[in-house]
């Protein structure tokens, strides 16, 4: 098979969350543990830092994946889901996986994947890992998929566990409460391996006790560092933050006051893997902030695409993801904004909804995926929400309109779903 064979037999055969939702989801890591032994436990031949997390943990492992690199590493990096290459996934200091590569491991596995017919999702760990212990990395930067406990990726023993946030996402496969969702993101805290939480919230127990249970040190980053000042200009987010002992003055390649948080998680990391012997200093961190999009190719975080008018990119799905890009919206200048949305059925969409003001001209598309919501449904569903706007067949028709109607100091901001931002970057 050549490249493109290769990745249609693994789209075509194997079912993937992203485009089917929670028939794709396998609640076990049997499949996983099988695999891991076929590739004689590729796993446990490098290095790893875990990160779950309902928002934030691709900005978070991207960014240390940045500092890794800034301070040297051969490092890997493990996301999903990808926006326009499948080889995004799968990254050794920033450069993905290479097309032979995916096909030599398809071909080596072929004869698993027909007998055991594990997920997409399983095999393409399996891929990250043999690849990244193929590559020697010293380091590998892995997100979590959906959730933690049951996550593919957990059947590693990585050198630190952080888990960004907790809000209400996949509620069909991770519970319907923040309790529920937050233990099954600590199953993520392993005996013995130090955990950073990126947020206090009411659940703050929930973490605590999974951390006694596992005899684990646990450090909470917004209690660890207080913000001394904050301002955002076109292509940086600039922030210092303080505790008893240093100061960092950040340069944030990644946009978006949202960052704030997430910036803090990612200094917490970075002290605890100081402390325990990786040679991080404090210019690396500075580094790999500042240069996080050029290092890691990340893309879809308050992504500004032009100017006059703005047009902004978010990949926020979910109630607080949105929320956040919002608080954003607000503290940006324009002076009409433009909203391109399209969604996928398994979110709250009326939740969603309500959050998004009635004052901006709307443009409702569906993302070119089977799991997409459709169109009518979500221009039904904005109506009662009064949220007045036209239907497109397509995400990039939507947004040529927008486009076509906006003044040059309107905001265009184009969101809803990855798929969404996907198909016009």
């Amino acid at each position: 098979m050549n490249y493109e064979q290769t990745i249609e037999y693994l789209f075509s055969r194997l079912p993937m969350f992203h485009r089917i939702g929670a028939a794709a989801y396998k609640a076990d890591l049997n499949n996983t543990l099988a695999l891991m032994e076929f590739l004689n436990y590729p796993e446990k031949k490098f290095k790893t830092i875990h990160i779950a997390g309902t928002n934030g943990k691709g900005s978070c492992s991207h960014t240390i994946a940045s500092i890794f690199q800034s301070a040297g590493y051969k490092t890997g990096l493990y996301t999903s889901p990808h926006l326009k290459d499948f080889r995004e996934r799968i990254k050794i200091n920033g450069g993905m996986i290479s097309e032979e590569e995916v096909i030599s491991f398809t071909e080596r596995t072929k004869s698993f994947i027909e007998k055991v017919e594990p997920s997409f999702f399983e095999i393409t760990v399996g891929m990250c890992f043999d690849y990244f212990a193929k590559q020697k990395v010293d380091v590998a930067v892995i997100e979590t998929g959906l959730g933690g406990r049951l996550d593919s990726t957990n059947v590693i023993m990585p050198e630190l566990s952080c888990i960004t946030n907790i809000s209400l996402d996949h509620t069909n496969l991770l519970g319907d409460t923040l309790e529920k969702i937050a233990s099954e993101k600590a199953g993520i805290i392993k005996k013995n391996v130090p955990v950073v939480i990126g947020e206090i919230t009411e659940i703050k127990s929930v973490f605590e006790n999974k951390a006694t249970e596992m005899n684990s040190s646990i450090v909470f980053a917004d209690e660890q560092w207080q913000t001394k000042s904050v301002f955002q200009t076109e292509n940086a987010l600039h922030l210092t933050f303080f505790n008893a002992e240093k100061e960092f003055e950040i340069e944030n390649q990644l946009g978006g006051f949202y960052q704030i948080k997430n910036s803090k998680t990612v200094l917490s990391c970075c002290e605890i893997l100081k402390d325990n012997g990786w040679n991080i200093s404090h210019e690396d961190i500075l580094q790999g902030f500042k240069d996080v999009k050029n290092n890691t190719g990340l893309r879809g975080r308050w992504d500004i695409l032009q100017n006059q008018p703005t047009v902004v990119a978010d990949i926020a799905h979910n109630e607080a993801g949105i929320g956040a890009v919002l608080e954003q919206v607000s503290k940006t200048k324009f002076n009409q904004l433009h909203i391109v949305l399209g969604m996928v059925k398994d979110k709250d969409i009326n939740k969603v909804l309500s959050l998004l003001p009635a004052s901006a001209k709307y443009y409702f598309c569906q993302p070119d995926l089977p799991r997409a919501l459709p169109v009518d449904d979500l221009h039904a569903s904005a109506f009662l929400h009064k949220l007045i706007g036209d239907k497109y067949s397509s995400v990039q028709t939507a947004l040529n309109s927008a486009k076509s109607i906006a003044s040059e100091d309107d905001l265009i901001l184009v969101m809803g779903s990855n798929f969404v931002v996907a198909e016009i970057i």
